[in-house]
């Protein structure tokens, strides 16, 4: 696809919309009471959402999809036509859903898919074969554009009527489409590879996290192995931020309510927050970000230009009041620990700074083998302002374009996404990809024009004179949460030798290097090496298959003749082996390897 080319542009946006109206057609000719309601097409496919007057299993969905390669092969026309509100309401009388969608397109307050809407938009439908529905498009001209063997119903789900938890729950059943028969085989194998990098079962596996129903949906419990991962990847930013002219600060876990009606943050933010509790006639909350108090640290004492740029940054654990239907594993959760940083510098440094945090990205990307990757200027939207932005269109332009000719100065491609901002400015959301092509959202790069002046903080610019800093927020490893679980996805729990959690296992043959087992298992620790010996009764290659399991680097097997020699048999997680290797010659290997942050074994 050319980059200049929208998605809603494409030949396959369009086939994934039509085999959504397919879909619908197909479900109504089987359970004809359905009342259905929007079918949009979506990355790798399409759904649509039904209020069925039955259960339906993954079962039905084979009768229904060979009842849509039917109506595929009758290569119908996909005919629109523009009506009016009344014509609609009476194609769609016995459709509730149709006539509520209907009521804000006539009121200008929604489109058909449900999205919000400045402007009364034409009201319209397309029909094809038997099946009407009320939809802007666009689609394929005929059915036969759509390739019989190049699309596959998915999976069922739940999910509420215009995503309120407060309405019905409806049927929603996911479909994908591609072009090509080979598109869709790709598909479903990188899938099926998908499932064995699950982050979820592989953090089980490896005893990495764990959820406890007593401690609360969302709250991840950090087993050894996890804890490792995350005091590593913490020594990593505390060693780049250090080289880069960062101080680390600490801050509380709760707060008093005035702090965040001071920063904005609670007209915006009250519905992800958790609720207050009241402690002598005084709310407080626990924190959902960190960047109040380090405002406050900032506003400690006088500060000059001189200082200037401040780069305060903390692992602070916040928590925040997700949805209990859109948790998800790590990736979704109500506690963590956010790799922040807020950054006060004047206006002349901004792009210095903002570029520096850029390059602090990819320095990270480059470690961790991450070739692809997208950076998206998030701006705001004119509807917005005094509701989801900041009310000040003025300094929106003028940032967003600080932001632009930044990123246009130092090289970086990137591409723009509207009413996509932080409510106090513009900012950099990184979009990368993992090893298998699976997508996440991961780190943001923010400018706060807007708060630095409700904590009135204030620097002495060279003038003398007081000045307002420029405030950016950045978390370029996200959350501790957030980046295992892509790391654990990114590597298939096989992670290079510097993270894992258990970088050498000593395997003795029998019972009688036990003894020697044990002395290579404390000179590697004595060395900062995360080992251990496994001094069990199991036969040898039990051992080395529950090392493989752990996804262990090495395993050091070691008999009788490495114990007379003082050598090891080195095993590699990938199965391949070097025998007969002194001991001195290993230990430089892998402190190399735990030193360089290296990649390979």
């Amino acid at each position: 696809m050319s980059e200049n080319l929208r998605y809603e542009d494409t030949l396959l946006y369009r086939i994934r919309h039509s085999l959504a109206h397919v879909m619908a057609q197909a479900v109504l000719e089987f359970y004809p009471d359905t009342k259905y309601t929007i079918g949009p097409p979506v990355e790798n496919g399409f759904y649509y959402d039904f209020d069925l007057p039955q259960p339906i299993t993954q079962e039905d969905l084979e009768k229904i999809e060979k009842r849509m390669r039917q109506i595929v092969a009758g290569q119908h026309p996909f005919i629109k036509k523009v009506v009016s509100a009344e014509e609609a309401r009476q194609i769609f009388r016995n459709q509730p859903y149709k006539l509520e969608l209907i009521e804000g397109l006539e009121k200008g307050a929604f489109d058909e898919d449900g999205n919000p809407l400045d402007s009364r938009p034409e009201i319209s439908i397309y029909q094809h074969d038997t099946f009407v529905d009320l939809c802007r498009g666009p689609h394929v001209e005929n059915t036969r554009q759509i390739n019989p063997s190049a699309f596959k119903l998915m999976s069922i789900a739940g999910a509420y009527w215009r995503g309120d938890e407060k309405n019905k729950m409806l049927t929603r059943i996911y479909g994908t489409a591609w072009e090509k028969p080979d598109d869709l085989k790709h598909y479903l194998q990188m899938l099926e590879e998908a499932k064995k990098r699950d982050h979820r079962k592989l953090g089980r596996d490896l005893e990495i996290f764990t959820f406890d129903d007593e401690v609360g949906p969302g709250l991840p419990l950090w087993m050894p192995n996890g804890a490792i991962l995350i005091e590593e990847l913490e020594k990593l930013a505390k060693e780049m931020e250090e080289q880069a002219g960062y101080q680390r600060v600490r801050t509380p876990h709760l707060t008093k309510e005035d702090l965040y009606l001071r920063s904005g943050h609670l007209p915006y933010y009250a519905e992800s927050m958790y609720p207050p509790m009241e402690l002598e006639g005084v709310r407080y909350y626990v924190k959902p970000m960190n960047c109040p108090m380090h405002h406050k640290i900032f506003a400690a004492r006088p500060r000059s230009y001189r200082e200037l740029p401040i780069r305060l940054a903390e692992y602070g654990t916040c928590y925040r009041y997700e949805k209990s239907g859109e948790l998800f594993g790590l990736m979704r959760v109500r506690s963590m620990q956010m790799n922040d940083a807020h950054i006060y510098c004047s206006e002349e440094q901004f792009e210095q700074e903002f570029m520096g945090v850029v390059e602090l990205y990819k320095k990270y990307f480059e470690l961790f083998g991450i070739r692809k990757y997208v950076m998206r200027l998030s701006l705001h939207g004119k509807a917005g302002l005094g509701k989801k932005y900041v009310d000040n269109e003025r300094l929106w332009l003028k940032t967003e374009d600080m932001v632009r000719r930044a990123m246009q100065n130092g090289g970086v491609p990137f591409v723009e996404a509207e009413d996509e901002a932080a409510f106090y400015g513009p900012k950099i959301d990184v979009q990368i990809w993992s090893a298998i092509g699976r997508e996440f959202t991961l780190a943001t790069n923010q400018v706060d024009f807007a708060v630095p002046e409700r904590f009135d903080l204030k620097f002495i610019n060279k003038d003398g004179q007081e000045e307002t800093p420029l405030c950016i927020h950045r978390a370029p490893l996200s959350t501790h949460e957030r980046m295992v679980g892509f790391l654990i996805e990114h590597y298939a729990g096989a992670f290079p030798v510097w993270l894992s959690p258990e970088q050498v296992r000593v395997i003795p043959i029998t019972d009688s290097q036990n003894d020697y087992a044990a002395q290579i298992t404390a000179r590697l620790r004595a060395q900062g090496v995360r080992v251990s010996a496994d001094l069990g009764s199991e036969r040898m290659n039990a051992k080395i298959r529950a090392a493989q399991m752990f996804k262990v680097p090495y395993m050091l097997v070691v008999g009788a003749n490495e114990a007379a020699a003082g050598t090891v048999s080195l095993r590699l997680r990938d199965g391949s082996q070097v025998n007969n290797i002194p001991l001195a010659e290993f230990e430089a290997r892998v402190r190399d390897r735990i030193a360089r942050r290296a990649s390979e074994l």
